[in-house]
């Protein structure tokens, strides 16, 4: 079973994703500076920089966010539609990629309402598919039920997660999406500058609709307004059934909402959360054989060394080699969604002789990359040995959250 624990760790609401017992992602959020990753706004262009094919269009007085022309041909006026910009227009547009250090956040026209099953964004009638929902005739199904509902001014994009999910539900929520947008749409051209139009649930939420599967899923908290946000969410969203919604009944159900309370052992205690963040945190990561991982964040990419280090099974150097470096590549994985490490990501394996042992080696990472819910791409290995690796960049990384 899945488990969500949401507690309080220093002065940051903690959300744990934890799976087969081991935490495998960790959002810290500020409940004073919640992000802005997702919320939509009225902005206003405080310059164009023809240079770098950019504009830089404020969200708020004085806060500025990055919105490129090349990926933006089209706008959204709130008055006076036209095709070119200038100074001083009003804009509706969505943050979608966090400020991280000394970098804007991101803005883009191309707006989108992210449910679990699905993504309703602009578009024109397009029905995009996960590329992981392999099986041909549930994709098939997938598109043949949306195509029947489908708004021609706006498209969809159907999540993992609608790959074992009742079709029922599916449609519930794209429906509630397409309103949601309906209404943004209808009176944007009313509101004023630097409104927010749509915010973002806050992230113990999102990591509620995130998670995967459909299975069995509990959701553990500690703090009495949490409980109650995630509870309305469970009852009303289009995209769980309300009768799912309980906090802890009898009997096995999909989801499981629990109010932990015992002042003895608070719950960050009950989950060593100092640990857990410690570990995440650390520069050198242990492997159960004995070798470990140095991971080193820089401004310009993340570099991650493979070292064998206590491994002392007497077995042929190259089978010790090719062992290693599975289980470096299996830890790589986890981590990378662990600390929310991305932009481009360098690892130096323990050299490999054999290019069998090479080729098996992409084909494993590859494989276990596709399962991060952001979208990781293995490049190649590089005529030095060094393999690449790209992971898209959405939030700031775990180090910088916890700062």
């Amino acid at each position: 079973m899945d488990t969500l624990l949401i507690t309080h760790w220093r002065d940051k609401i903690c959300t744990v994703l934890y799976s087969e017992e081991r935490p495998q992602q960790i959002t810290l959020e500020s409940p004073k500076r919640p992000s802005r990753l997702n919320n939509i706004y009225i902005g206003k262009v405080q310059k164009i920089v023809p240079g770098i094919q950019a504009a830089f269009v404020d969200i708020a007085p004085g806060e500025a966010g990055y919105y490129s022309l090349a990926e933006n041909k089209s706008h959204h006026f709130v008055s006076s539609p036209r095709k070119e910009l200038k100074p001083g227009d009003e804009l509706v547009v969505q943050v979608v990629r966090d400020a991280v250090k000394t970098k804007a956040p991101v803005l883009s026209a191309n707006l989108s309402l992210p449910g679990r099953y699905c993504v309703v964004t602009d578009g024109s009638g397009d029905i995009g598919i996960s590329a992981k929902i392999t099986d041909a005739e549930r994709r098939e199904t997938l598109r043949r039920i949306l195509s029947e509902e489908m708004d021609p001014s706006l498209g969809v994009v159907i999540r993992t997660n609608a790959a074992s999910a009742p079709d029922a539900a599916i449609l519930r929520e794209y429906r509630a999406l397409k309103r949601r947008y309906e209404r943004l749409r209808d009176t944007w051209s009313s509101r004023t500058c630097y409104s927010l139009l749509y915010e973002s649930p806050p992230s113990f939420v999102e990591g509620l609709r995130d998670m995967p599967g459909e299975g069995e899923r509990k959701i553990i908290t500690d703090d009495p307004q949490i409980y109650e946000s995630i509870r309305g969410y469970l009852a009303e969203s289009g995209s769980l059934p309300s009768d799912r919604a309980d906090s802890g009944s009898e009997g096995r159900q999909a989801v499981q909402l629990v109010l932990y309370q015992d002042p003895q052992l608070p719950l960050n205690k009950l989950y060593s959360l100092d640990t857990v963040m410690e570990r995440a945190l650390e520069k050198k990561v242990w492997l159960k054989s004995g070798g470990y991982l140095v991971i080193e964040p820089t401004e310009a990419m993340v570099v991650i060394d493979v070292n064998s280090g206590k491994y002392s099974a007497k077995k042929q150097q190259r089978e010790t080699i090719f062992r290693i470096n599975r289980e470096a590549a299996e830890e790589i994985a986890r981590q990378l969604r662990l600390r929310n490490l991305s932009g481009i990501i360098l690892v130096d394996f323990i050299d490999m002789d054999d290019p069998e042992d090479r080729e098996a080696l992409l084909r494993f990472l590859g494989g276990i990359l596709k399962e991060d819910p952001v979208k990781t791409i293995l490049v190649d290995m590089t005529p030095l040995g060094l393999v690449e690796i790209t992971r898209k960049k959405v939030r700031k990384p775990l180090y910088e959250q916890q700062a």
